[in-house]
Protein backbone atom coordinates (compact mmCIF):
# COMPACT_ATOMS: atom_id res chain seq x y z
CA UNK A 1 0.00 0.00 0.00
CA UNK A 2 1.19 3.16 -0.52
CA UNK A 3 0.40 7.21 -0.96
CA UNK A 4 2.28 9.59 -3.58
CA UNK A 5 2.83 12.10 -0.37
CA UNK A 6 4.90 9.72 1.57
CA UNK A 7 8.15 10.65 -0.15
CA UNK A 8 7.26 14.12 1.59
CA UNK A 9 6.22 12.00 5.06
CA UNK A 10 9.56 9.93 4.93
CA UNK A 11 11.82 13.16 4.60
CA UNK A 12 9.82 14.77 7.02
CA UNK A 13 10.67 12.44 9.59
CA UNK A 14 14.29 11.86 8.57
CA UNK A 15 14.99 15.10 7.96
CA UNK A 16 12.19 17.98 9.00
CA UNK A 17 14.13 21.32 8.81
CA UNK A 18 15.43 20.54 5.40
CA UNK A 19 14.30 22.94 3.14
CA UNK A 20 11.49 21.76 0.96
CA UNK A 21 9.50 25.04 -0.86
CA UNK A 22 11.27 28.34 -1.63
CA UNK A 23 8.65 30.84 -2.92
CA UNK A 24 10.07 34.40 -3.43
CA UNK A 25 11.98 34.68 0.09
CA UNK A 26 10.12 32.52 2.25
CA UNK A 27 10.79 28.75 2.73
CA UNK A 28 9.06 26.12 4.10
CA UNK A 29 11.11 23.17 5.59
CA UNK A 30 9.84 19.28 5.19
CA UNK A 31 8.50 19.36 8.45
CA UNK A 32 6.26 22.18 8.22
CA UNK A 33 5.38 20.70 4.48
CA UNK A 34 4.23 17.85 5.76
CA UNK A 35 2.33 19.84 8.86
CA UNK A 36 0.08 22.64 6.54
CA UNK A 37 -0.43 19.81 3.93
CA UNK A 38 -2.29 17.95 7.39
CA UNK A 39 -3.80 21.37 7.66
CA UNK A 40 -5.31 21.46 4.06
CA UNK A 41 -6.39 17.66 4.71
CA UNK A 42 -8.15 18.45 8.18
CA UNK A 43 -9.86 21.25 6.41
CA UNK A 44 -10.61 19.04 3.29
CA UNK A 45 -12.47 16.83 5.55
CA UNK A 46 -14.99 18.75 7.51
CA UNK A 47 -15.72 19.80 4.07
CA UNK A 48 -16.87 16.66 3.59
CA UNK A 49 -13.84 15.06 1.16
CA UNK A 50 -13.28 11.09 1.85
CA UNK A 51 -10.91 9.02 0.26
CA UNK A 52 -12.11 8.26 -3.46
CA UNK A 53 -13.53 11.86 -4.09
CA UNK A 54 -12.71 13.77 -6.77
CA UNK A 55 -11.51 17.98 -5.78
CA UNK A 56 -11.41 20.28 -8.42
CA UNK A 57 -8.33 22.84 -7.97
CA UNK A 58 -8.11 25.85 -9.47
CA UNK A 59 -5.13 27.92 -7.03
CA UNK A 60 -2.12 29.85 -9.39
CA UNK A 61 1.35 28.25 -8.90
CA UNK A 62 2.05 29.15 -5.22
CA UNK A 63 2.57 27.41 -1.65
CA UNK A 64 -0.98 27.02 -1.19
CA UNK A 65 -1.45 25.10 -4.33
CA UNK A 66 1.34 22.91 -2.49
CA UNK A 67 -0.54 22.48 0.62
CA UNK A 68 -4.07 21.56 -1.05
CA UNK A 69 -2.77 19.87 -3.50
CA UNK A 70 -0.82 17.11 -0.92
CA UNK A 71 -3.94 17.70 1.30
CA UNK A 72 -5.98 15.83 -0.51
CA UNK A 73 -3.62 13.12 -2.02
CA UNK A 74 -2.88 12.23 1.62
CA UNK A 75 -7.05 11.67 2.11
CA UNK A 76 -6.95 9.24 -0.14
CA UNK A 77 -9.12 11.56 -2.66
CA UNK A 78 -8.39 12.60 -6.30
CA UNK A 79 -6.72 16.16 -7.62
CA UNK A 80 -8.89 17.59 -10.39
CA UNK A 81 -6.22 20.29 -11.58
CA UNK A 82 -7.10 22.91 -14.04
CA UNK A 83 -5.95 26.04 -15.23
CA UNK A 84 -6.91 29.44 -13.26
CA UNK A 85 -7.73 31.02 -16.33
CA UNK A 86 -10.43 28.71 -16.96
CA UNK A 87 -13.85 30.54 -17.52
CA UNK A 88 -17.13 29.37 -15.65
CA UNK A 89 -18.03 27.19 -18.55
CA UNK A 90 -14.91 25.16 -18.64
CA UNK A 91 -15.33 24.96 -15.21
CA UNK A 92 -18.72 23.16 -15.21
CA UNK A 93 -17.76 20.81 -17.24
CA UNK A 94 -14.50 19.51 -15.33
CA UNK A 95 -16.44 20.08 -12.29
CA UNK A 96 -19.73 17.98 -13.68
CA UNK A 97 -17.27 15.50 -15.58
CA UNK A 98 -15.47 14.53 -12.56
CA UNK A 99 -18.05 14.33 -10.73
CA UNK A 100 -16.26 16.73 -7.78
CA UNK A 101 -17.80 16.78 -4.46
CA UNK A 102 -15.64 20.46 -3.87
CA UNK A 103 -13.72 23.11 -5.48
CA UNK A 104 -11.20 25.07 -4.07
CA UNK A 105 -9.86 28.44 -5.18
CA UNK A 106 -8.19 31.70 -4.37
CA UNK A 107 -9.89 35.19 -4.60
CA UNK A 108 -8.19 35.65 -8.23
CA UNK A 109 -10.32 32.57 -9.28
CA UNK A 110 -13.80 32.91 -6.85
CA UNK A 111 -15.93 34.78 -9.49
CA UNK A 112 -15.43 32.04 -11.80
CA UNK A 113 -15.81 29.43 -9.39
CA UNK A 114 -18.87 30.52 -7.48
CA UNK A 115 -20.74 31.63 -10.95
CA UNK A 116 -22.88 27.95 -10.20
CA UNK A 117 -24.90 28.53 -7.20
CA UNK A 118 -24.96 25.04 -6.32
CA UNK A 119 -21.10 23.83 -6.47
CA UNK A 120 -19.46 23.81 -2.82
CA UNK A 121 -16.07 25.62 -2.98
CA UNK A 122 -13.44 26.23 -0.43
CA UNK A 123 -11.87 29.75 -1.19
CA UNK A 124 -8.04 29.89 -0.05
CA UNK A 125 -6.74 33.33 1.54
CA UNK A 126 -3.73 34.27 0.92
CA UNK A 127 -1.27 33.06 3.78
CA UNK A 128 -4.35 31.28 5.67
CA UNK A 129 -2.67 28.17 5.33
CA UNK A 130 0.77 29.30 5.60
CA UNK A 131 0.94 32.25 8.25
CA UNK A 132 1.54 30.23 11.19
CA UNK A 133 5.02 27.97 11.68
CA UNK A 134 2.60 25.12 12.89
CA UNK A 135 3.82 22.11 14.95
CA UNK A 136 4.23 19.20 13.40
CA UNK A 137 1.55 16.41 14.83
CA UNK A 138 1.80 13.09 14.18
CA UNK A 139 -1.49 12.45 15.15
CA UNK A 140 -2.83 12.87 11.12
CA UNK A 141 -0.72 10.76 8.68
CA UNK A 142 -1.96 9.76 5.34
CA UNK A 143 -4.58 7.19 4.10
CA UNK A 144 -3.19 4.10 2.34
CA UNK A 145 -3.63 3.49 -0.93
CA UNK A 146 -3.70 0.72 -3.67
CA UNK A 147 -0.96 1.80 -6.01
CA UNK A 148 -3.54 1.77 -9.20
CA UNK A 149 -5.91 4.21 -6.76
CA UNK A 150 -6.97 7.23 -8.45
CA UNK A 151 -4.55 10.55 -7.84
CA UNK A 152 -5.05 12.86 -10.39
CA UNK A 153 -6.88 13.74 -12.55
CA UNK A 154 -5.54 15.74 -15.81
CA UNK A 155 -7.29 16.72 -18.67
CA UNK A 156 -5.79 16.65 -21.36
CA UNK A 157 -6.39 19.85 -24.00
CA UNK A 158 -9.05 18.88 -26.08
CA UNK A 159 -7.72 19.79 -29.61
CA UNK A 160 -10.56 16.90 -30.90
CA UNK A 161 -13.85 16.66 -29.25
CA UNK A 162 -14.26 17.26 -25.39
CA UNK A 163 -11.26 17.46 -22.75
CA UNK A 164 -10.36 13.82 -21.22
CA UNK A 165 -9.30 13.37 -17.90
CA UNK A 166 -5.88 11.46 -18.18
CA UNK A 167 -6.44 9.07 -14.51
CA UNK A 168 -2.90 9.08 -13.29
CA UNK A 169 -2.48 6.70 -10.15
CA UNK A 170 -0.49 6.95 -6.75
CA UNK A 171 1.84 4.65 -8.07
CA UNK A 172 2.34 6.60 -11.16
CA UNK A 173 3.39 9.81 -9.43
CA UNK A 174 5.79 7.34 -7.48
CA UNK A 175 7.30 6.15 -10.70
CA UNK A 176 7.50 9.12 -12.22
CA UNK A 177 9.37 10.53 -9.39
CA UNK A 178 11.58 7.78 -8.91
CA UNK A 179 12.87 7.46 -12.57
CA UNK A 180 13.66 11.28 -13.44
CA UNK A 181 14.93 11.61 -9.95
CA UNK A 182 17.42 8.52 -10.78
CA UNK A 183 18.14 9.38 -14.42
CA UNK A 184 18.59 13.49 -13.52
CA UNK A 185 21.01 12.52 -10.49
CA UNK A 186 18.84 14.65 -8.13
CA UNK A 187 20.59 14.74 -4.41
CA UNK A 188 18.90 16.27 -0.99
CA UNK A 189 21.11 19.07 -1.60
CA UNK A 190 19.51 20.11 -5.06
CA UNK A 191 17.82 23.59 -5.22
CA UNK A 192 15.14 23.15 -8.70
CA UNK A 193 13.37 26.13 -9.79
CA UNK A 194 10.94 26.44 -12.21
CA UNK A 195 8.08 28.73 -13.01
CA UNK A 196 6.00 25.93 -14.97
CA UNK A 197 2.03 25.88 -13.62
CA UNK A 198 1.59 23.25 -11.38
CA UNK A 199 -1.97 22.38 -12.58
CA UNK A 200 0.19 20.96 -15.85
CA UNK A 201 1.68 17.62 -15.58
CA UNK A 202 5.83 19.15 -16.31
CA UNK A 203 5.21 21.28 -13.38
CA UNK A 204 3.58 19.23 -11.03
CA UNK A 205 4.63 15.76 -11.54
CA UNK A 206 8.44 15.82 -13.74
CA UNK A 207 8.95 18.12 -11.42
CA UNK A 208 7.53 18.41 -8.09
CA UNK A 209 7.21 14.81 -7.52
CA UNK A 210 11.13 14.04 -8.67
CA UNK A 211 12.23 16.93 -6.55
CA UNK A 212 10.16 15.38 -3.49
CA UNK A 213 11.43 11.70 -4.11
CA UNK A 214 14.87 12.93 -3.11
CA UNK A 215 14.81 15.18 -0.61
CA UNK A 216 15.39 18.22 -2.61
CA UNK A 217 14.53 21.61 -2.10
CA UNK A 218 11.90 23.32 -5.36
CA UNK A 219 11.75 27.02 -5.63
CA UNK A 220 8.26 28.43 -7.60
CA UNK A 221 7.96 31.62 -9.54
CA UNK A 222 4.78 33.02 -11.10
CA UNK A 223 3.93 34.12 -13.28
CA UNK A 224 7.08 33.56 -15.44
CA UNK A 225 9.08 36.52 -16.52
CA UNK A 226 12.65 35.30 -18.03
CA UNK A 227 14.63 38.06 -15.80
CA UNK A 228 13.07 37.32 -12.50
CA UNK A 229 13.70 33.90 -13.32
CA UNK A 230 17.63 34.51 -13.86
CA UNK A 231 17.45 36.56 -10.54
CA UNK A 232 15.81 33.54 -8.82
CA UNK A 233 18.03 31.17 -9.87
CA UNK A 234 21.07 33.07 -9.13
CA UNK A 235 19.85 34.33 -5.51
CA UNK A 236 18.47 30.65 -4.61
CA UNK A 237 21.60 29.27 -5.82
CA UNK A 238 19.50 26.67 -8.15
CA UNK A 239 21.86 23.63 -9.02
CA UNK A 240 18.55 22.82 -11.62
CA UNK A 241 16.12 24.96 -13.48
CA UNK A 242 13.01 23.51 -15.28
CA UNK A 243 11.28 24.77 -18.30
CA UNK A 244 10.22 24.96 -21.88
CA UNK A 245 11.83 25.83 -25.05
CA UNK A 246 9.63 29.29 -24.94
CA UNK A 247 11.09 30.55 -22.05
CA UNK A 248 15.42 29.10 -22.71
CA UNK A 249 14.53 30.92 -25.52
CA UNK A 250 12.90 34.23 -23.94
CA UNK A 251 16.11 34.29 -21.25
CA UNK A 252 18.39 34.49 -24.10
CA UNK A 253 16.84 37.37 -25.24
CA UNK A 254 16.72 38.70 -22.10
CA UNK A 255 17.67 42.24 -20.57
CA UNK A 256 19.99 41.20 -17.69
CA UNK A 257 23.72 41.13 -17.13
CA UNK A 258 23.31 37.75 -16.09
CA UNK A 259 26.13 34.74 -17.12
CA UNK A 260 27.62 31.70 -16.43
CA UNK A 261 29.59 33.43 -13.68
CA UNK A 262 26.82 34.39 -11.54
CA UNK A 263 25.37 30.90 -11.80
CA UNK A 264 28.15 28.78 -10.14
CA UNK A 265 26.22 26.23 -8.51
CA UNK A 266 23.74 25.91 -11.98
CA UNK A 267 24.42 22.02 -13.18
CA UNK A 268 21.51 21.19 -15.63
CA UNK A 269 18.41 23.09 -17.26
CA UNK A 270 15.92 20.20 -17.70
CA UNK A 271 13.97 20.89 -20.98
CA UNK A 272 10.43 19.39 -22.01
CA UNK A 273 7.34 19.87 -23.58
CA UNK A 274 8.52 20.10 -27.08
CA UNK A 275 11.37 19.81 -29.16
CA UNK A 276 14.39 22.40 -28.04
CA UNK A 277 16.10 23.78 -31.66
CA UNK A 278 19.76 23.07 -31.43
CA UNK A 279 21.15 26.41 -31.97
CA UNK A 280 18.80 27.72 -29.07
CA UNK A 281 20.53 24.89 -26.95
CA UNK A 282 23.89 25.67 -27.46
CA UNK A 283 23.63 29.35 -27.49
CA UNK A 284 21.98 28.73 -23.98
CA UNK A 285 24.58 26.11 -22.31
CA UNK A 286 27.10 29.24 -23.62
CA UNK A 287 25.67 31.78 -21.72
CA UNK A 288 24.83 30.37 -18.49
CA UNK A 289 27.21 27.50 -18.29
CA UNK A 290 25.39 24.73 -17.37
CA UNK A 291 23.97 21.95 -19.42
CA UNK A 292 20.85 21.45 -21.48
CA UNK A 293 19.37 17.74 -20.43
CA UNK A 294 15.55 17.30 -23.08
CA UNK A 295 13.03 14.84 -22.17
CA UNK A 296 9.89 13.83 -23.28
CA UNK A 297 6.60 12.77 -21.89
CA UNK A 298 3.02 13.49 -21.83
CA UNK A 299 -0.30 13.78 -19.21
CA UNK A 300 -0.76 10.35 -19.78
CA UNK A 301 2.80 8.97 -19.26
CA UNK A 302 3.15 11.18 -15.68
CA UNK A 303 5.38 13.68 -17.75
CA UNK A 304 7.94 11.26 -18.08
CA UNK A 305 9.33 8.51 -20.90
CA UNK A 306 12.50 9.62 -21.73
CA UNK A 307 15.83 10.97 -20.24
CA UNK A 308 19.37 12.18 -21.27
CA UNK A 309 22.20 10.10 -19.26
CA UNK A 310 24.30 11.95 -17.79
CA UNK A 311 27.48 10.18 -17.85
CA UNK A 312 26.83 10.63 -21.98
CA UNK A 313 27.27 13.67 -24.14
CA UNK A 314 23.51 13.62 -25.63
CA UNK A 315 22.88 13.18 -29.54
CA UNK A 316 21.97 16.13 -31.48
CA UNK A 317 18.18 16.77 -31.32
CA UNK A 318 17.25 13.64 -29.43
CA UNK A 319 15.22 13.73 -26.94
CA UNK A 320 17.52 10.74 -24.91
CA UNK A 321 16.76 6.79 -23.63
CA UNK A 322 13.18 5.31 -22.22
CA UNK A 323 13.73 6.50 -18.03
CA UNK A 324 14.12 3.73 -15.78
CA UNK A 325 11.37 1.13 -15.73
CA UNK A 326 9.62 2.05 -19.18
CA UNK A 327 9.90 0.75 -22.78
CA UNK A 328 9.71 2.32 -25.48
CA UNK A 329 8.82 1.40 -29.38
CA UNK A 330 8.58 2.82 -32.63
CA UNK A 331 5.50 1.11 -34.39
CA UNK A 332 4.59 1.31 -37.85
CA UNK A 333 0.75 1.34 -39.15
CA UNK A 334 0.03 -2.06 -38.28
CA UNK A 335 1.32 -1.63 -34.73
CA UNK A 336 4.54 -3.83 -35.16
CA UNK A 337 7.96 -2.32 -34.49
CA UNK A 338 9.91 -0.87 -37.10
CA UNK A 339 13.64 -1.09 -37.76
CA UNK A 340 15.73 1.44 -36.16
CA UNK A 341 16.01 4.82 -37.80
CA UNK A 342 12.72 4.66 -39.46
CA UNK A 343 9.97 6.64 -38.69
CA UNK A 344 6.81 5.83 -36.75
CA UNK A 345 4.11 6.43 -33.39
CA UNK A 346 6.21 6.29 -30.44
CA UNK A 347 4.59 4.13 -28.16
CA UNK A 348 5.12 3.37 -24.33
CA UNK A 349 4.57 0.88 -21.32
CA UNK A 350 5.91 0.83 -17.83
CA UNK A 351 4.94 2.22 -14.51
CA UNK A 352 4.17 5.88 -15.76
CA UNK A 353 1.13 5.02 -17.82
CA UNK A 354 -1.99 6.55 -16.60
CA UNK A 355 -4.37 4.22 -16.10
CA UNK A 356 -7.44 5.14 -18.37
CA UNK A 357 -9.10 8.14 -19.48
CA UNK A 358 -11.68 9.11 -17.00
CA UNK A 359 -15.10 7.47 -17.80
CA UNK A 360 -13.65 6.90 -21.56
CA UNK A 361 -13.48 3.22 -22.11
CA UNK A 362 -13.36 3.75 -25.87
CA UNK A 363 -11.13 6.62 -25.75
CA UNK A 364 -8.59 4.14 -23.57
CA UNK A 365 -8.93 1.42 -25.86
CA UNK A 366 -7.76 3.79 -28.92
CA UNK A 367 -4.63 4.67 -27.68
CA UNK A 368 -3.57 0.77 -26.66
CA UNK A 369 -1.99 -2.18 -28.66
CA UNK A 370 -1.48 -4.60 -26.53
CA UNK A 371 0.79 -3.48 -23.70
CA UNK A 372 1.81 0.15 -25.69
CA UNK A 373 0.17 3.28 -25.36
CA UNK A 374 -0.04 4.73 -28.48
CA UNK A 375 1.32 8.40 -28.32
CA UNK A 376 0.40 10.32 -31.30
CA UNK A 377 3.49 10.89 -32.05
CA UNK A 378 5.88 10.69 -34.82
CA UNK A 379 9.53 9.71 -33.92
CA UNK A 380 12.57 7.41 -34.75
CA UNK A 381 15.05 5.61 -32.53
CA UNK A 382 18.92 4.58 -33.01
CA UNK A 383 20.09 0.75 -31.84
CA UNK A 384 21.66 2.69 -28.66
CA UNK A 385 17.53 3.26 -27.87
CA UNK A 386 17.83 7.24 -28.08
CA UNK A 387 14.49 8.95 -29.46
CA UNK A 388 13.91 11.85 -31.99
CA UNK A 389 10.96 13.21 -31.79
CA UNK A 390 10.12 14.37 -35.55
CA UNK A 391 6.47 15.58 -35.06
CA UNK A 392 2.77 14.77 -34.30
CA UNK A 393 0.51 12.39 -36.32
CA UNK A 394 -1.70 14.84 -36.82
CA UNK A 395 0.93 17.57 -37.78
CA UNK A 396 2.47 15.49 -40.56
CA UNK A 397 2.58 17.91 -43.56
CA UNK A 398 2.15 15.82 -46.77
CA UNK A 399 3.21 18.05 -49.63
CA UNK A 400 3.03 16.28 -53.41
CA UNK A 401 3.52 12.97 -51.71
CA UNK A 402 6.18 13.33 -49.67
CA UNK A 403 6.08 13.44 -45.87
CA UNK A 404 7.33 16.47 -43.95
CA UNK A 405 7.82 17.07 -40.39
CA UNK A 406 7.80 20.61 -38.62
CA UNK A 407 9.98 19.38 -36.26
CA UNK A 408 13.11 19.51 -38.17
CA UNK A 409 11.91 22.16 -40.49
CA UNK A 410 11.75 24.56 -37.10
CA UNK A 411 14.80 23.11 -35.80
CA UNK A 412 16.95 24.76 -39.10
CA UNK A 413 14.79 27.84 -38.97
CA UNK A 414 15.95 28.77 -35.41
CA UNK A 415 19.22 28.98 -36.72
CA UNK A 416 18.61 31.57 -38.38
CA UNK A 417 20.14 34.59 -36.99
CA UNK A 418 16.94 37.04 -37.48
CA UNK A 419 14.36 34.31 -36.35
CA UNK A 420 13.30 34.47 -32.54
CA UNK A 421 10.18 31.95 -33.08
CA UNK A 422 8.53 29.93 -35.90
CA UNK A 423 6.06 27.46 -35.77
CA UNK A 424 5.44 25.48 -39.56
CA UNK A 425 2.43 23.99 -40.80
CA UNK A 426 0.66 22.66 -43.57
CA UNK A 427 -1.46 24.88 -45.44
CA UNK A 428 -4.48 23.73 -48.49
CA UNK A 429 -3.08 23.62 -52.12
CA UNK A 430 -4.82 22.22 -54.41
CA UNK A 431 -1.85 21.44 -56.66
CA UNK A 432 -0.02 19.07 -54.34
CA UNK A 433 -2.19 18.75 -51.62
CA UNK A 434 -0.73 20.56 -48.66
CA UNK A 435 1.72 23.40 -49.24
CA UNK A 436 4.78 23.89 -46.51
CA UNK A 437 4.48 27.20 -44.56
CA UNK A 438 6.47 28.59 -41.85
CA UNK A 439 5.16 31.41 -39.29
CA UNK A 440 8.05 33.85 -38.06
CA UNK A 441 9.04 36.04 -34.90
CA UNK A 442 11.64 37.94 -36.06
CA UNK A 443 14.04 40.11 -33.71
CA UNK A 444 13.60 43.44 -32.73
CA UNK A 445 14.29 46.02 -36.29
CA UNK A 446 15.01 42.83 -38.31
CA UNK A 447 13.59 43.02 -41.85
CA UNK A 448 13.98 39.53 -43.94
CA UNK A 449 14.41 38.98 -47.17
CA UNK A 450 11.90 35.42 -47.56
CA UNK A 451 13.75 34.50 -51.15
CA UNK A 452 16.63 34.84 -49.37
CA UNK A 453 15.64 32.58 -46.17
CA UNK A 454 14.36 29.97 -48.94
CA UNK A 455 17.82 29.44 -50.38
CA UNK A 456 19.40 29.80 -46.92
CA UNK A 457 16.80 26.95 -46.00
CA UNK A 458 17.74 24.69 -49.32
CA UNK A 459 21.05 24.31 -48.65
CA UNK A 460 20.22 22.67 -45.26
CA UNK A 461 17.26 20.62 -45.92
CA UNK A 462 15.80 18.79 -49.43
CA UNK A 463 13.56 21.11 -51.39
CA UNK A 464 10.90 19.67 -50.70
CA UNK A 465 10.87 20.52 -46.97
CA UNK A 466 11.51 24.15 -47.83
CA UNK A 467 8.62 26.30 -46.88
CA UNK A 468 6.98 27.83 -49.91
CA UNK A 469 4.71 30.22 -47.67
CA UNK A 470 6.26 32.56 -44.96
CA UNK A 471 4.00 34.95 -42.38
CA UNK A 472 5.15 37.39 -39.77
CA UNK A 473 3.51 37.72 -36.74
CA UNK A 474 4.40 40.05 -33.79
CA UNK A 475 4.04 36.98 -31.48
CA UNK A 476 2.78 33.39 -31.81
CA UNK A 477 -0.32 31.76 -29.44
CA UNK A 478 0.86 29.86 -26.58
CA UNK A 479 -0.70 27.68 -23.51
CA UNK A 480 -0.30 28.12 -19.88
CA UNK A 481 3.05 26.22 -19.95
CA UNK A 482 4.59 28.44 -23.00
CA UNK A 483 4.31 26.01 -25.14
CA UNK A 484 3.88 27.03 -28.94
CA UNK A 485 0.11 26.58 -29.73
CA UNK A 486 -0.16 25.54 -33.46
CA UNK A 487 -4.16 24.47 -33.56
CA UNK A 488 -4.51 28.20 -32.16
CA UNK A 489 -2.97 29.79 -35.71
CA UNK A 490 -5.22 30.55 -38.43
CA UNK A 491 -4.65 28.05 -41.44
CA UNK A 492 -6.91 30.08 -43.31
CA UNK A 493 -4.82 33.48 -42.39
CA UNK A 494 -1.46 32.31 -43.11
CA UNK A 495 -2.63 31.09 -46.84
CA UNK A 496 -4.26 34.45 -47.46
CA UNK A 497 -1.72 36.77 -46.12
CA UNK A 498 1.54 34.78 -46.63
CA UNK A 499 4.20 35.81 -48.68
CA UNK A 500 4.19 33.09 -51.58
CA UNK A 501 7.97 32.55 -53.18
CA UNK A 502 9.35 30.99 -55.78
CA UNK A 503 13.09 31.00 -56.82
CA UNK A 504 12.70 34.35 -58.39
CA UNK A 505 11.32 36.17 -55.44
CA UNK A 506 13.08 38.77 -53.72
CA UNK A 507 10.52 40.21 -51.32
CA UNK A 508 11.48 41.81 -47.83
CA UNK A 509 9.68 41.99 -44.81
CA UNK A 510 9.95 43.32 -41.68
CA UNK A 511 9.06 43.00 -38.21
Amino acid sequence: MVNAVQNIWRHADANPDHVALRVDRRSWSYGELRAHARNAARELAGRGVTRGDRVLIMLPTSAEFVFVYHGVLALGAVAVTVNTLCTPREIDYFHSDAECVLAVGCPDTRDALLASSDRPAWIVEPDSLVAARTPVDNAMTYVEADPVDAAVLLYTSGTTGSPKGAVLTHGNLLACGRSLSQIQGLEPEDRVGTALPLFHVFGQASVMASVQHAGAALSLLRPFDAVQMLDMAVSHRLTMMAGVPTMWNEMLHADTPITADDLPDLRYFLTGGAPLPHAVRIEFETRFGARVLDGYGLSETTGAATGQPLAEEPKEGSVGRAVPGCQLAILGADHQPVPAGEIGEVAVQGPNVMREYWNRPDATAAVQSGPWFLTGDLGRMDEDGDLWIVGRLKELIIRGGYNVYPAEVEDVLYRHPAVVECAVIGIPDERLGEEVAAVLVLQPGHDLDVAQVRTWLGERLASYKVPRVYHLRDALPKGSTGKILKRAIDVDDVAQHGIRTRRSDSTKATA
